[in-house]
């Protein structure tokens, strides 16, 4: 630096406060650097150890990937019903895929796939940012290629949110780009990806959602079914539709931005409601019937059931399926309203409401509404014709009708009564309605009581039953043994485990409602018990039988006991605790059938038939509780079974009534005592009563009468 005087001199150092605040940045400075090589440095031995050895899937493996294709399941008369797999899929190729669906994906989850290599480095930035910003993970940035690479792949690129699983998709998009035309990846994707509700691809889910075709899909559905993949629980239409609506419209005006719709073509389809296909037309039939078949089909083919395309006939009615469905769904509504007396418990539609405000897991095993179950089948056969193990398969997969374990209250009583007939027992037999105190092996004293705490005196065996008391039952299975009633409980069907305890004649020991529900077809086919199916027979795609399965029959009663019961119970609907729903609500097939309610008021049933179809309802709480007060089998599920019955035999013609047996006698007899009329006995009334050849009486009164002549005397036949 030149001085005023002419004197070359050094600059002057700089004032001591700027040295110091030098110094300090460099070190912060030197800092910055050092760990930003270094985290450069890791991230590229991150990048290029990831995949390490055979830590990623090979890409080869696409050239002839071919995704998952599933079994189809029929009803008996052929309709489509359901695809079986554990991914159901059909196959589309791309050139099937119409452009609005193809935009409708791309403009929504990665709207540069033709420009990128598989990694869209503009989006990463982005997706930093705006995470940033939100102190989260509000936004991230997989492309296409990245998820197909995980759904392709699962067993190799976890879906856990980790730098290696991402690192792992980066690398995996990478290679597939190099090796794959977009056209083929575009393809896979649209075929493999989740689109809630159990579809995967589109072509299953615009059949499942729409009941159509994906070429035939509209914009505002194309837009639906690319809203779901962000989340396909909370975004399900069939669950959440106001919810996949909102979704679908931000879908629609993303199009709309990226130049794929005109503006009167985007306030269309945002205007255009939300139209689901029936259940019949979307394959998604009976799902818990489906669930229960596809268990039995897994045992028997093991993994080739989700290769194979098999083609599988059941015996499913799809029209009483839905009839099922529309009076269990009713009446439990029914009982949810109050209206058949007050009710304290949350409602289904109370828990969609909290559940649609949130993105709460499915209740599962354990749903906090009430639930019920309700089969069908062919007595005949044994074929399940309707079968519903829960009010919503999505929210609970557990099926009530074939997994749950409930006491069947006074439903069980029938078999009670059927071996005191086959122990030669008439219906006319007489038997005490007082109370009974039966010592317990604790040294406690057990004192049943009746439903409605009182007691009637003596009264016949019938009147027993279609009164259902208490008393009658545990002393008639008193009287012919505990063991023979387990027994033919077991004949009957029952495969769960039936105590030797005299409470067992009222319905305490558990059963599976499927099981229960089918003793009554021994009843309803005169004495043959059939095995409870839904598999006719399974075919591969060419139509060669694969499986023809044989089901057992077997004689559980005589004609002539079987048909005695069936008379029996059908006084259940013409005078006993079910006449106000079956019979005063219109009904008029010939049918039997019995009430259920557990002391606790937590199970109620009612199960019934016809010649030709039997039929059993049962509703309570997953986590037994009291459903209501006075709850009753006859109040509570048997409206159910007679809408059901109902629509089915509009549709259909009622069976004759049950012809009587040549081996069935009728007497008249005395109605105090049930012994032949004569000078002894008291009231004087009479009535006709049927018996097995060799159990009528042939003695007339002789003493005081043992049943309440008023009470018993049957309505003329």
């Amino acid at each position: 630096m030149t001085s005023d005087d002419g004197i070359i001199r050094p600059p002057a150092p700089p004032p001591a406060t700027t040295r110091r605040a030098r110094r300090w940045w460099e070190p912060l400075l030197l800092a910055a650097v050092f760990f930003g090589m270094a985290g450069i440095g890791g991230a590229l031995s991150a990048w290029f150890l990831v995949c390490r050895g055979d830590a990623c899937p090979s890409v080869a493996a696409l050239g002839g990937y071919v995704p998952r294709q599933t079994s189809k399941l029929f009803a008996a008369d052929g309709r489509f019903i359901a695809e079986l797999g554990l991914e159901r899929r059909t196959l589309v190729p791309l050139a099937e895929v119409p452009k609005v669906v193809t935009d409708a994906f791309l403009l929504t989850e990665d709207k540069r796939f033709y420009s990128h290599s598989g990694i869209d480095i503009v989006r990463i930035f982005g997706s930093v940012l705006t995470n940033l910003r939100s102190l989260g993970f509000a936004q991230g940035f997989s492309t296409i290629t990245m998820q197909l690479a995980r759904n392709i792949f699962p067993e190799r690129i976890s879906r856990e949110k980790t730098i290696v699983r991402k690192l792992k998709e980066m690398r995996v998009a990478l290679e597939i780009e190099a090796k794959y035309p977009k056209s083929r990846i575009l393809e896979l994707y649209l075929n493999q990806i989740y689109l809630g509700h159990g579809a995967y691809g589109v072509e299953t889910a615009a059949q499942r959602y729409f009941g159509k075709k994906v070429k035939e899909l509209n914009l505002a559905e194309a837009a639906t079914l690319a809203a779901i993949p962000k989340a396909p629980g909370r975004y399900d239409p069939r669950r959440f539709p106001d919810r996949a609506i909102q979704r679908r419209n931000t879908v629609i005006e993303l199009m709309r931005r990226g130049g794929a719709v005109s503006d009167n073509e985007a306030s269309l389809a945002k205007a255009y409601p939300l139209s689901l296909a029936q259940r019949s037309e979307s394959g998604d039939v009976a799902p818990y019937f489906v669930e229960w078949v596809r268990q039995q089909l897994d045992q028997k083919f093991g993994k080739s059931l989700y290769e194979r395309g098999l083609k599988v006939f059941t015996s499913l009615d799809v029209d009483m399926q839905s009839a099922a469905e529309r009076a269990l769904e009713a009446q439990l509504r029914q009982v949810e309203s109050g209206k058949l007396g007050p009710y304290k418990h949350a409602t289904y539609e109370q828990y969609l409401a909290r559940n649609a405000a949130g993105d709460d897991a499915p209740s599962g095993a354990n749903s906090p509404y009430l639930q019920g179950a309700f089969v069908a089948l062919d007595p005949r056969t044994g074929g399940v014709r309707a079968l519903v193990g829960g009010r919503d398969y999505g929210d609970s997969k557990f099926n009530r009708a074939t997994q749950a374990l409930r006491q069947p209250g006074s439903t069980f009583k029938p078999i009670v009564y059927a071996q005191a007939l086959r122990s030669g027992r008439p219906p006319s037999y007489p038997v005490s309605d007082d109370p009974i105190e039966i010592p317990q092996a604790d040294g406690t004293v057990w004192t049943p009581q009746n439903y409605d705490l009182k007691f009637q005196g003596g009264m016949s065996m019938r009147r027993g039953l279609f009164l259902s008391r208490n008393m009658i039952a545990i002393r008639v299975g008193q009287e012919v043994g505990v063991g023979d009633v387990r027994r033919l409980a077991r004949d009957l069907g029952i495969s769960t485990p039936v105590p030797p305890y005299p409470s067992v004649f009222i319905g305490s020991a558990d059963v599976y409602p499927l099981e229960m529900i089918n003793t009554y077809a021994a009843f309803a086919n005169l004495g043959m018990r059939t095995v409870p199916h839904g598999i006719l027979r399974v075919e591969t795609a060419d139509g060669q039988v694969v499986w023809n399965p044989e089901y057992e029959r077997k004689a559980a009663m005589s004609t002539e006991e079987a048909w005695l019961l069936v008379d029996m119970m059908k006084d259940v609907v013409r005078r006993g605790t079910a006449y106000r729903a079956v019979t005063g609500a219109g009904f008029d097939v010939p049918s039997g059938g019995k009430t259920g309610t557990t002391n606790d008021g937590a199970d109620v049933w009612y199960i019934g038939f016809t010649a030709d179809l039997v039929a059993g309802v049962w509703m309570g709480f997953d986590k037994p509780q009291k459903i209501k007060e006075n709850a009753q089998g006859g109040e509570l599920a048997a409206p159910a079974w007679t809408a059901f019955m109902k629509e089915v035999y509009s549709r259909k013609p009622a069976p004759p009534d049950w012809p009587r047996p040549d081996g069935i006698l009728v007497r008249e007899i005395d109605a105090s005592s049930g012994m032949l009329p004569g000078p002894l006995c008291a009231g004087g009334k009479t009535y006709s009563e049927f018996f097995v050849s060799g159990t009528e009486p042939t003695q007339p009164c002789a003493a005081a009468p043992v049943v309440d002549s008023a009470a018993a005397v049957p309505p003329p036949r």
